[in-house]
């Protein structure tokens, strides 16, 4: 049975959103002032035709739309999708009650995100290789991916073949793959046991041109060449499976916002550091004290600097900024501040940084929510709120980095 609804907004999410009785639907794919038919489970619907389609409805490109979780919103024209990802970061500093002035999205590029997470689940006698579908554990076989880069999308038959022959019979394989100088980084977690015969059998994949590292559940199994990447002109040895910015350009957006910021600071805290993506970058100007608690990421970065010639001094620093926060007095020693934490932000740091005399911060994040929740707190501590930087590099989904200025 069907049911026939108006599409009222856009959740942030990218979900459309109609009411009946009260209550909200939520349909994907969606756009508003849309008619559409639906088929209703609860607070959900799925989307069956669109009887009346907006003028920003446009076709998309990717055959898998629709079904992949990855990239719910193709349908939209550029002009609405862009106003839609800047939205989401003015409306989230609305809620928190702050009047940001949020600047234009800077875009990003199909064929241009070097990281991608594939997963593999056995069903039967066949293996399914590709995307989880949108709230769903059922996995979407792909034969193409508009996102990735090409030294990616050219290898899903190759990274399928790979998957088949480590996964494990009862668990749902992990495969993650990034494109660096050297070749590509598999990274494969949940994997099936690496005896002496499977070993000998990823071995003889693994050597196929353009690999630069196998690892399975943090084991290196073959490295043919030393996978690296490019920050700022510095080769960074990447540890397996290791965070980093999903898309080059959009790293370097959100290196320069920030940076620009930070000029005039003699000594700045890299909070968060990572391997280093802002550390280093930093380093060209200005002495800088990175903090991160991921001991292979704080390796790769001193690696990377030492007998660098022109780089200010680096130091760096084991550390649970959950649940030690440099405290006001740790601060004391900087003049200025950037943080990049995971999607749950910055809480109680910011919580010190709003008692401190650390005069500039920049913060970079990948969750407007928490990164408004955090700006509040900076605000009220004191800082002015000078501006934010929608910066897309998860191309097509309803995700949305941003970088946002604060002075005291």
């Amino acid at each position: 049975m069907s049911d026939r609804i108006t599409i009222e907004t856009l959740g942030h999410k990218g979900d459309g959103i109609a009411h009946e009785g009260g209550a909200a639907i939520f349909v994907p794919f969606t756009l508003p002032g849309e008619t559409v038919n639906v088929s209703r489970d609860g607070a959900r619907a799925r989307l069956l035709s669109v009887e009346t389609p907006s003028p920003e409805r446009v076709p998309a490109p990717c055959p898998h739309f629709g079904v992949c979780g990855g990239c719910e919103l193709q349908h939209m024209s550029e002009d609405a999708y862009r106003s839609f990802k800047r939205g989401t970061v003015t409306e989230a500093f609305r809620r928190a009650g702050l009047d940001a002035e949020v600047a234009d999205l800077v875009p990003c590029a199909p064929a241009s995100r070097r990281r991608a997470v594939f997963s593999a689940l056995r069903i039967d006698n066949r293996v399914l290789f590709g995307f989880h579908e949108a709230l769903s554990h059922r996995i979407v076989s792909i034969h193409t991916c508009l996102v990735v880069v090409p030294e990616i999308a050219t290898r899903l038959a190759f990274l399928e073949k790979l998957a088949i022959a480590l996964i494990d019979r009862k668990r749902e394989l992990r495969m993650v793959v990034t494109h660096t100088t050297a070749g590509l980084d598999i990274a494969v977690s949940d994997a099936a046991k690496v005896d002496a015969r499977l070993r000998q059998r990823v071995l003889e994949l693994a050597l196929a041109p353009g690999i630069a590292r196998l690892s399975v559940d943090g084991e290196t199994i073959v490295e043919p060449q030393a996978p690296r990447l490019d920050v700022d002109g510095l080769g960074v040895l990447l540890p397996p499976g290791a965070f980093l910015q999903a898309v080059a350009q959009a790293e370097r957006a959100m290196a320069e916002v920030a940076l620009a910021h930070l000029a005039k600071a003699k000594r700045v805290a890299d909070l968060f550091c990572g391997i280093g993506t802002f550390t280093l970058r930093l380093a060209r100007r200005q002495a800088v004290h990175g903090v991160e608690f991921d001991t292979p990421a704080l390796a790769a970065l001193d690696a990377a600097h030492r007998g660098v010639p022109g780089l200010k001094p680096i130091t760096t620093e084991r550390r649970d900024l959950y649940r030690r926060p440099l405290t006001t007095k740790d601060l004391s020693r900087f003049d200025g501040v950037l943080f990049d934490p995971p999607r749950a932000g910055a809480e109680a740091q910011c919580r010190e940084l709003a008692r401190s005399t650390v005069k500039r911060v920049a913060a970079v994040s990948c969750n407007p929510t928490t990164l408004a929740r955090d700006a509040a707190i900076l605000v009220e501590g004191g800082y002015k709120l000078l501006s934010v930087t929608p910066i897309d590099q998860f191309l097509w989904s309803h995700h949305i980095e941003a970088v946002a200025l604060f002075e005291r």
